[in-house]
């Protein structure tokens, strides 16, 4: 994996998933620069610096882009404010979960999200989900003018949807005719900063949220509709595909079979962890204040006795050299999903690319594997 930070892996994650989202390396570069000496100090100190100095870049874009907008051209304004949704989307994640500027900062990509929206991509559009007396926020990108084939689009422990749509996994489903809902599950993007909602066990409860709403659309076609989720993800989609028997086919894209004993691992410090600030990031998702309580918790968060209950095609997705989720645990879920009619495991090499956690050092070859296999699952 590319090592702007040589050392610190969690920041170097970010750098490497944004490079691979459409960042620009000069962008990425000037954004950075001004932080590396901090970086040799491990991966909690300086966040505070590297969201200044990553938002002092895009903040630059986003005045090109009204410059753009003013002077007609939409194109260039639309692509200046996607970049920096994208750098402010990266550097909001590395913030504690105590930052007082996170909402804002997470509100401030939100605006310039949607001006990317309106003058580049008007077939993506914010749409609400209803739950349990809330909302769950989401993007729909709609791929033809009729009814098509859906994937629902989940994200992990620290992702968002606009990380989601700038991973350009939307783009290729649209290509192949497949449009995509993605979705801030409980635990994640608005759904926790701005609505409190946090994460669960039993995410049939959210999965059957976003079937029902999928089923009001006339532009969804109703026995088509698949689930993929990425990193944590990798537990909360299997999980939902288990128990809501509407869905057509599910992806782990990273295999967290067993998330709860990766918990106890990084106790251990085991592992990396994708986040600065871990613990203090995991207690807000899951909406607990006490680590051994959340502990506990988490031993439920894994997929024995459920991923036998999986009865539609599913694909495994996992790179041999992920740091966060032991490999192992792609070949436990494979094994045990011995009741899906097409169980399929893909491991990715360091060869070829793709082979650190979900892919991130090489998103667009996972991608385009994932986005092949769903649409030949979904075009029988």
């Amino acid at each position: 994996m590319f090592e702007y930070f040589p050392g610190n892996y969690v920041w170097n994650l970010g750098v490497v998933a944004t490079l691979n989202s459409g960042g620009l390396i000069d962008e990425v570069d000037r954004a950075c620069r001004p932080i590396k000496e901090l970086a040799a100090q491990g991966s909690d100190v300086g966040t505070t610096e590297f969201m200044a100095s990553w938002a002092a870049v895009a903040e630059d874009l986003a005045s090109q882009a009204a410059g753009d907008e003013a002077a007609g051209n939409r194109r260039t304004a639309g692509q200046k404010y996607q970049r920096a949704t994208n750098y402010l989307a990266q550097a909001e994640r590395m913030q504690s979960a105590k930052s007082p500027d996170r909402r804002a900062f997470y509100q401030r990509l939100l605006d310039l999200q949607q001006k990317a929206f309106d003058l580049i991509d008007p077939d993506t559009t914010r749409v609400s989900i209803p739950f349990e007396g809330s909302l769950l926020p989401g993007y729909f990108k709609k791929a033809t003018d009729g009814p098509a084939p859906t994937i629902i689009l989940w994200n992990g422990l620290d992702s968002t949807k606009e990380h989601m749509y700038a991973s350009g996994f939307a783009h290729e489903l649209a290509a192949r005719g497949i449009n995509t809902l993605m979705v801030d599950c409980p635990g994640s993007g608005e759904a926790l900063r701005f609505l409190g909602l946090t994460s669960r066990v039993e995410t049939e409860d959210w999965a059957a949220a976003c079937v029902d709403y999928l089923l009001t659309r006339n532009d969804v076609i109703s026995e088509k509709i698949g689930l993929v989720g990425w990193s944590l993800g990798g537990y909360y989609a299997p999980r939902a595909a288990a128990f809501e028997k509407r869905l057509a086919l599910c992806v782990a894209w990273g295999a967290n079979h067993d998330w709860g004993a990766v918990q106890k691992r990084r106790l251990e410090r085991e592992g990396e962890n994708p986040v600065p600030h871990y613990w203090d990031h995991v207690l807000w998702v899951w909406g607990e204040d006490d680590l051994g309580t959340f502990i506990k918790k988490a031993e439920a968060v894994n997929l024995d006795g459920v991923a036998e209950r999986i009865t539609v095609p599913f694909l495994i997705c996992h790179g041999e050299n992920d740091r966060q989720i032991p490999l192992a645990y792609a070949h436990r879920s494979y094994q045990q999903a011995v009741n899906s009619p097409r169980r399929e495991l893909r491991i990715f090499t360091a060869a070829e690319g793709g082979a650190e956690h979900i892919g991130l050092d090489h998103f667009s070859h996972v991608q385009t594997y994932i986005a092949d296999w769903v649409h030949g699952v979904l075009a029988q």
